[in-house]
C-alpha cells in the first residue's frame, strides 16, 4: 500500500511537472504557426492539449468521483478542433488555462481519499473496470507524447 501511495503522490508531481514543461517548450516553439508533427500547429497543439486535460481526462476523473461507474464515449479529437478550435485565441492564453486547470485537478485529486483513486468507469471502446488513476495517467501521458513531439520539432 505504500508504494501505491508514493506512486500516486509522484504521478502528481511528474503532471505538474510535464504540464510546466509542455508551456516551456510551447512558449519557446518560436512561431505558434509552425508545424509540430503533422498537420498541426504549435497553437493547435497547445489547445488540443489543453482542452483534452480538461475536457476528455479531467472530466472523465470528476465524473468517476462523483457517479457509480460512469460510461464514456469515445473522443473525436478532429471533430472538437473543427468546432472549437479559434484561431484568434492567444497562445500565452491557453498556456496559462492549461497549466492552471492541472494545478487545480492535482489539488483536487490531493484531496481524494484513497479509495477515490481506485474508483471505476467504463468506455465505449476500452471496456470496464477503468479507474480513475488510470484516467490521470492517460492525461499525464497525452500532455507527454505532444511534449515529445515539440521537442522533436524544436531538434530539427
Amino acid at each position: 500500500m505504500k508504494e501505491l501511495l508514493e506512486y500516486r503522490v509522484k504521478l502528481l508531481e511528474r503532471f505538474r511537472e510535464a504540464a510546466q514543461e509542455f508551456r516551456t517548450a510551447c512558449e519557446t516553439a518560436g512561431d505558434p504557426a509552425a508545424k509540430v508533427d503533422g498537420e498541426w500547429t504549435v497553437q493547435q497543439i497547445a489547445v488540443h492539449t489543453r482542452d483534452v486535460s480538461r475536457f476528455v481526462y479531467g472530466a472523465r476523473v470528476h465524473q468517476t468521483i462523483l457517479e457509480e461507474n460512469p460510461s464514456f464515449t469515445n473522443f473525436d479529437a478532429d471533430k472538437w478542433m473543427l468546432e472549437h478550435y479559434d484561431p484568434q485565441e492567444s497562445l500565452s492564453t491557453i498556456l496559462s488555462e492549461f497549466t492552471t486547470y492541472v494545478e487545480e485537478l492535482c489539488v483536487m485529486l490531493e484531496s481524494q481519499p484513497r479509495e477515490a483513486w481506485s474508483r471505476v468507469s467504463r468506455h465505449e471502446i476500452v471496456g470496464g473496470g477503468l479507474t480513475m488513476q488510470l484516467w490521470v495517467e492517460r492525461n499525464l501521458a497525452h500532455i507527454e507524447e505532444h511534449l515529445r513531439a515539440l521537442k522533436k520539432m524544436k531538434n530539427k
